[in-house]
């Protein structure tokens, strides 16, 4: 994945001398050991191999050197309840705090024997983005503005080449680390999460980016309790002892305590803005003062006037100056927002909808931006009104929903395509396909009572009619056969009786039923036992009828 870039520090540490001075002055009051070598060589996940020492899912982006206080938070972490109180660096914003919990809830769940602790999570988030820039997300748990790393370019960091085209970082040359844990696209790729439940991947999302790093944490036989265990994790996200000093500096401190505190008001640390930024430029001193001009040598000119007139004071301009335009915003991306699996049956409408996102080049959602939904392939689905192709302009969200689709009779897989942009066309496909219908309702054309005398036949028909809501199913294969019990379905070998093609007696037939879903059974046989007895009909699909057949003699 990336190379190490060993003690690099986040812009606003003063160097690195420095901020390395201060995390071994952590390190000897609360900072842990210094990490251990992995020599684990079966650590592997069910996906594939534990990601290696010398790879991050960061791509070594730079990160946050801020240590801790050395005081001990005032409240226990236990609960997100806990009242706004304690020092400001222990506060955790309550949507990232709450993630940080449902993350470490669902490993403990599904990934049990690793151990992951949220305090972790914190951690992480804490160095990586200052806890998505001080808690700045929506009510989903979405950063309310992308958080960005530098180009991978190899200056001074990995080189990595675009792996998404651009689709998370907005730069379609270099992979950048994204969102609230900083993860760089290829790595998301592997390793992205729905943590929030909204169908989407979404490494912006403070939920999914969370549980997606407890997951990276927990690769292969882990157990986060273990300190060699937690250390070999921590630095396979990041591979720093730098970074890890840091990391385990700001576990220790959370697992002695802190609090819940509203969204968008965390603290950031020194000199950031929860992201990747440059470094303010330095400003031209003022002088103080004009200074005195030196005094006139006698001789070499006039004496100044005692009262001099004072210079006209200047006019400000009537016109203002004209501010330089802003360039206008340019789409950069378009990506699935959410769309489920497109399958419907023949004549019923789509349960769901495609929905896309368009962004600009810098991340940010892009408004009215025309999106053209087109139905393509051998089909006869089509959206409202009976089109197949239909233009929609993004929101202010950057979204765009198609219009629902209808499917038609034939069935099959097909494509739906989203496209956006001009000079270049940012184009979605999807997969849909409209199955048959399949008979979920099978009963009689009428109601007549059926009845033969001992070694008669029957002199009605048995008539019925396979159907999918109310509408006739063709070519639905049905099994008629003579049972002794309803309850404990077995073939009878006695009473009614069908015949085969040579004219031999059986008790069960396969048959299929006509273009408009009706079936009109052979001629049923009573042979010389009286009694009441049980024809029993199934579809495939599991539908059921049961007649009721009658063998007695006629009245004197």
């Amino acid at each position: 994945m990336a190379a190490q870039f060993g003690r690099r520090l986040r812009r606003g540490a003063t160097t690195t001398a420095v901020a390395a001075a201060a995390v071994a002055a952590l390190a000897a009051s609360q900072a842990p050991a210094a990490p251990q070598t992995d020599g684990g060589a079966d650590d592997r996940t069910a996906a594939g191999a534990t990601p290696s020492e010398d790879s991050a899912a960061t791509g070594n982006s730079p990160y946050h050197t801020d240590l801790p206080p050395l005081t001990t938070p005032n409240k226990p972490g236990a609960s997100v309840n806990l009242p706004v109180t304690g020092s400001a660096e222990a506060g955790i914003p309550a949507s990232v705090l709450a993630a940080y919990k449902k993350a470490e809830t669902e490993l403990a769940g599904t990934d049990a024997a690793c151990r992951l602790p949220w305090q972790l999570l914190a951690a992480i988030g804490k160095v990586e983005s200052g806890q998505a820039r001080g808690g700045k997300v929506d009510a989903d748990g979405t950063t309310l503005s992308p958080i960005l790393g530098p180009a991978l370019n190899g200056q001074g960091f990995a080189l990595i080449k675009d792996t998404d085209g651009g689709a998370y970082d907005s730069d379609a040359t270099h992979d950048r680390a994204v969102g609230p844990m900083q993860f760089i696209p290829s790595t998301w790729a592997t390793w992205g999460q729905d943590g929030n439940g909204d169908g989407r991947k979404d490494p912006n999302n403070i939920y999914d980016a969370a549980l997606a790093a407890g997951r990276y944490l927990c690769a292969g036989p882990r157990d986060l309790s273990l300190a060699a265990d937690l250390d070999r994790a921590v630095l396979s996200y990041n591979h720093s002892t730098e970074y890890l000093r840091t990391v385990r500096s700001w576990f220790d401190y959370y697992k002695r305590g802190t609090h819940e505190v509203p969204d968008g008001t965390g603290v950031l640390p020194a000199g950031s803005g929860g992201g990747t930024s440059s470094p303010s430029p330095t400003p031209t001193p003022t002088p103080s003062g004009t200074p005195s001009p030196g005094p006139t040598p006698s001789g070499q000119g006039p004496s100044p006037s005692p009262d001099p007139t004072p210079p006209a004071t200047p006019k400000p301009p009537t016109t203002p100056p004209t501010k330089p335009p802003t360039p206008p915003a340019t789409l950069g991306s378009l990506e699935n927002a959410g769309t489920g699996t497109l399958t419907a049956t023949e004549g019923e409408a789509f349960a769901e909808r495609v929905k896309v996102r368009a962004r600009s080049t810098t991340g940010t959602p892009f408004a009215k931006a025309p999106v053209t939904f087109a139905v393509v392939g051998d089909t006869d689905t089509r959206f409202a009104d009976g089109k197949s192709t239909v233009t929609v302009t993004t929101g202010a969200d950057g979204t765009a929903v198609a219009p629902a689709l209808t499917a038609g009779e034939k069935t099959g897989s097909f494509r739906v395509t989203a496209v956006a942009g001009t000079a270049k066309l940012r184009t979605l496909t999807y997969t849909a396909s409209v199955t048959a219908r399949v008979a979920d309702t099978l009963a009689r054309t009428d109601g007549k009572v059926l009845t033969a005398a001992p070694g008669a036949e029957f002199a009605d028909l048995v008539k019925v009619k396979a159907s999918y809501k109310g509408k006739g199913v063709a070519d639905t294969a049905v099994t008629a056969t003579m049972i002794t019990d309803a309850e404990k379905p077995a073939e009878n070998d006695k009473g009614p009786y069908f015949n085969d093609a040579d004219g031999k007696a059986v008790r069960t037939l396969d048959l299929t039923t006509g273009a408009d879903g009706l079936l009109e059974l052979p001629k049923i046989y009573a042979d010389e036992t009286a009694g009441t007895y049980t024809l029993r009909l199934t579809t495939a699909s599991g539908a059921t009828l049961t007649v009721e057949l009658k063998v007695e003699a006629p009245a004197a």
